[in-house]
């Protein structure tokens, strides 16, 4: 605290960010953001009831009957805030937070199953969904905002919940989303070309990353991936026990697949082989992650592997379906050059024979517009045939978004894509294409099942689409 003016001791009901949520007794925060400053916004909160306002700029004008608490830094006020506001639950429970461009879904997914299936009530805050023990919560973003993710740890604490596994991803470390969340481990995946265009330069993009780690306690533990160039980067100055874990050179949790399928893989963990349902070397190393979090937690390494044995893909992250004249499609999230290869490269390793691997894909529009060339270059290199299609388009023309897709694919490649702008079409025109044997890689959009277009969501389930199709063939 900086300085503060008004009464000492409001009586706070509620606290907010968002100016529009304010009501009688609130706290009112402040931030400035990268579209608009809260602090415009102050008036509009007192009008509707705030007798407190903690900002990085107090008013010219104040008004005597409201607190007004400056601090440096508003973001991290309300993280801190929020954490005492709602008791500081994070204290009373064991989160691990999973952060890396890849794979975080997965693998805080498979912990929250592992352990409630090993008899641990857990909670899980991820991309696709939010569970509260066996209760689902809708889940809007990676990472919720500080009031929402210490309302939902409090509500885990109450349901006597052990365990919370939580996404973090870089705009939730930047914008200081998980203040005040006491950490006792940190599981890193692997960090490729993604959200540039919010980061402006990789470099940034990495120390962002890393800064997770850098406030891990001495009492947590940091896992890394020791495959990823930028494992122990992460873990440089780090003050939490260090693990690693990996499929190629010296770690600690060491892994090797044995065969693979497009239903699953023969796979060592440690020294023990299993069968898994989930399939591609970047599951490996997501269940290497999952497996070595169990056991740094205190789990039996036996009913780890038992477990894990039994699990099935996430919902949107390669997900397969079949129809009956032999015709393969898989579903994945896959939006960033790297991922789209790790599948497509799968894809390729298990296909028998001559089939062909047709792939639909888009890149999402307002966002990282560099990596859509580097997109487009990797689905051409590993498809017979590629259909460049809509993806969630937003405020920009999908026609635009393709163009630049097409950018990064060698003119001697292009006979074979087609642009399809609508996503049921090229859906459609990519299962037609398809004889049996072949696959069809529906990339991109995964679990959601929205499209964003000019500002209003659009319901559109690619899983939908292909399941209508498939049936029809």
């Amino acid at each position: 605290m900086i300085r503060k003016t008004g009464p000492q001791n409001p009586v706070i009901k509620s606290l907010c960010f968002d100016s529009g949520r304010a009501g009688k007794g609130s706290a009112f925060f402040a931030i400035p953001g990268t579209r608009t400053d809260g602090h415009k916004y102050i008036d509009v909160a007192l009008k509707a009831g705030a007798r407190a306002v903690i900002c990085e700029r107090i008013p010219d004008h104040t008004d005597e009957h409201v607190s007004y608490v400056q601090v440096k830094d508003s973001a991290m006020a309300l993280g801190l805030g929020a954490a005492s506001f709602y008791n500081h639950p994070s204290v009373k429970l064991k989160i691990i937070g999973i952060t890396g461009t890849n794979g975080k879904t997965t693998i805080a997914t498979l912990l929250y199953r592992l352990f409630t299936e090993a008899g641990y009530s857990s909670g899980l805050l991820s991309t696709v969904r939010n569970f509260i023990g066996n209760t689902e919560h809708p889940a809007s973003h990676t990472t919720p905002d500080p009031l929402q993710i210490h309302q939902l740890l409090e509500e885990m604490v109450e349901a006597g919940c052990r365990y919370c596994f939580m996404e973090v991803s870089s705009h939730a470390i930047h914008q200081k989303r998980v203040a005040g969340v006491g950490f006792a481990g940190g599981i890193f995946t692997n960090i490729t070309h993604e959200h540039l265009d919010y980061h402006k330069t990789f470099r940034e993009y990495i120390h962002t990353k890393k800064a997770f780690f850098d406030q891990l306690p001495k009492e947590a533990f940091a896992l890394v991936n020791s495959d990823d160039k930028n494992g122990l980067l992460m873990v440089q100055n780090c003050g939490a026990g260090i693990s690693t874990y990996g499929l190629t050179g010296p770690a600690d949790v060491k892994g090797k697949v044995l065969e693979s399928h497009l239903d699953g893989m023969q796979l060592v963990i440690g020294e023990k082989e299993i069968w898994t349902r989930l399939a591609g070397r970047f599951n490996a190393s997501n269940l290497l992650a999952v497996y070595g979090c169990a056991v740094l937690c205190g789990l039996e390494k036996e009913e780890v592997l038992c477990i894990l044995s039994k699990q099935v893909p996430v919902r949107g992250r390669f997900e397969t379906l079949g129809s009956d004249d032999g015709i393969t499609a898989i579903i994945d999230y896959a939006h960033t050059p790297d991922a789209l290869k790790n599948v497509l490269s799968t894809i390729v390793q298990v296909r028998n024979g001559n089939a062909r691997v047709i792939t639909v894909v888009g890149a999402g529009g307002n966002r990282d517009t560099a990596k859509r060339p580097l997109m487009g270059k990797v689905a051409a290199e590993f498809s017979q045939k590629l259909i460049l299609t809509s993806d969630n388009p937003r405020d920009e023309k999908p026609e635009d978004i393709i163009h630049q897709m097409m950018e990064g694919i060698p003119e001697e490649k292009r006979n074979k894509v087609l642009a399809i702008p609508d996503r049921k079409e090229a859906i459609k025109t990519a299962i037609m294409l398809a004889s049996r044997g072949d696959i069809v890689l529906v990339a991109g959009k995964g679990h959601e099942t929205y499209q964003e277009i000019e500002g209003k969501r659009h319901h559109f389930d690619d899983r939908e689409v292909l399941l209508d199709l498939l049936k029809r063939t």
